[in-house]
């Protein structure tokens, strides 16, 4: 039998902003509705590590990063159009996303 495949997202954020407590709200959302059990989700906030954030290249935040699988994808930004964080993150959905 073939296992899922597992998902490693970053969520970068600039500490309790609305912007950044919005964003992960809709990622983790996303992730229990289209990746359920099949997703591992750090959140780094780059006022605390700033020294990650230099090293991943991070400059604006919210900023999501699919870790694994390969390759590395990134999104900045706003998160709320669920199908261009699928496509541009490269996640494949157990259903398909319904139309709101």
């Amino acid at each position: 039998m073939l296992r899922e495949a597992k998902y490693r997202l970053k969520l970068y954020v600039t500490d309790h902003t609305l912007r950044s407590r919005q964003a992960l709200a809709q990622l983790q959302r996303l992730c229990e509705e289209q990746l359920p059990d099949r997703y591992e989700l750090e959140v780094v906030d780059v006022l605390t590590c700033p020294e990650e954030a230099k090293a991943h290249r991070i400059l604006a935040t919210p900023t999501v990063e699919k870790v694994l699988p390969h390759p590395i994808r990134r999104i900045i930004g706003d998160l709320a159009d669920i199908d261009k964080v699928l496509a541009g993150l490269a996640l494949h959905p157990l259903k398909p996303v319904k139309d709101e």
